[in-house]
């Protein structure tokens, strides 16, 4: 691997839809964020979809020579085609061990346009900050205004006092992605250019979950490489 930046070593799980959405922006977006995560020196960790936001955000890292490691459950595989993105793949029993993987393999968590499951994902890496289960960045990518109505949601649970402000503030939105990456603590490599890669390294699977509550979920390598 290249490059001297404190980025290298890091993946970042990216929450997105298995769909493409209804505007075109969504999957320019996903490959803009893809592009420039890889030039920031880190991997990607997601949910192993070959298609939608979550394999135009794949295929972006894997052209600009990033690491990519998808984790899907094996009921998922024929349906969501993660062999067309590419990368490492992780199967795992259940949706439970995927996201307990992605969790355990990642530094951070941006959160793209997604549906139901994404909002999930979201949620779930939130409250395990509030818990203290791991205290770990969380970027919404909110161009567009996609995220407004979530914002405004959060907003409202902290004024009936379901959340604290401090809580709140633990999930950061922003338009733009230098500041997403910034925040997820990715800066940039001292010489690096705006058309240079520093690719970063897949981070195996750790034998030890977060917290002890995390069961080690089991995986199996079915496909590898970039």
């Amino acid at each position: 691997m290249s490059g001297t930046s404190s980025s290298q070593g890091r993946s970042i799980a990216v929450f997105c839809g298995a769909r493409a959405g209804v505007h075109a922006r969504h999957l320019q977006v996903a490959g803009q964020f893809g592009e420039a995560l890889a030039r920031r020196g880190a991997g990607l960790v997601y949910g192993a979809c070959g298609i939608g936001v979550m394999g135009a955000v794949a295929g972006a890292v894997t052209a600009a020579g990033g690491s990519v490691t998808g984790v899907i459950p094996h009921h998922l595989y024929e349906r969501e085609k993660p062999d067309l993105a590419g990368g490492d793949i992780y199967v795992v029993r259940s949706m439970h061990e995927r996201k307990a993987l992605m969790y355990r393999l990642s530094s951070g968590f941006a959160v793209l346009p997604g549906g139901l499951g994404t909002l999930d994902e979201l949620m779930e890496v939130a409250t395990w900050n509030q818990l203290r289960l791991h205290e770990k960045p969380v970027v919404l990518i909110n161009q567009g205004g996609f995220f407004d109505p979530l914002i405004a949601m959060l907003d409202h649970v902290v004024a009936e006092g379901f959340l604290t402000h401090e809580e709140r503030a633990a999930i950061r939105a922003t338009a733009d992605l230098g500041d997403a990456l910034d925040w997820l603590g990715l800066p940039v490599a001292p010489g690096t250019t705006a058309g240079s890669v520093t690719p970063g390294t897949p981070t195996a699977p750790s034998s030890t979950p977060d917290t002890p509550d995390t069961p080690a979920a089991p995986v199996v390598t079915v496909a590898g490489g970039n």
